[in-house]
């Protein structure tokens, strides 16, 4: 049912045609505007991905290689820690041994003339009164006074030890 006059129909065609093709092409026109502007977000947030990746990348490639310095400071620490209980092992070896020689000197035939000699520079030092008593570990100790002069073999043999760091010290870092 129409209103309108019989003919209107066929002098409204080309209205109609108009209004359409116009209609038409303010849908293309939207619908390529509406694309194109999908594109530039698709765009912007392909950029915006790609820069998160490659700051994650980067923040990773830091934490790596700060987990890198952090585990070889930890591991040359070690290995320091490792040479160092070494040496103090071999000091300890050393100094046994060395103890361990200074006290069969008193087995020594030549003991006596080495006690002689040491009591010889204890009255030397403290002066010829001087009071010299055999020390037990072997060496003697002497007294004049409030002086002492403390000649047992095992503090001569430390003292030795002690004087000669830097020779005792190339055995280990050789």
């Amino acid at each position: 049912m129409s209103t309108l006059a019989p003919g209107a129909d066929a002098s409204l065609a080309p209205l109609r045609a108009t209004i359409r093709a116009r209609a038409e092409a303010a849908a293309r026109e939207a619908d390529a505007e509406a694309e194109s502007r999908a594109r530039r977000l698709l765009d912007d947030a392909h950029g915006e991905a790609e820069a998160i990746v490659r700051r994650a990348v980067e923040a990773g490639t830091a934490a790596a290689r700060s987990d890198a310095a952090l585990r070889s400071a930890r591991s040359r620490r070690t290995a320091h820690e490792r040479e160092l209980r070494g040496r103090e092992d071999l000091r300890r070896r050393l100094e046994a041994r060395i103890l361990e020689r200074a006290s069969a000197l008193r087995d020594d035939p030549a003991y006596p003339g080495l006690r002689d000699a040491l009591a010889d520079r204890a009255r030397a030092v403290l002066g010829p009164a001087a009071v010299v008593e055999d020390a037990p570990e072997g060496g003697i100790v002497a007294t004049a006074g409030t002086r002492m002069l403390d000649l047992r073999l095992p503090v001569l043999a430390r003292a030795t030890l002690d004087s000669m760091s830097d020779e005792v010290a190339a055995l280990w870092t050789s």
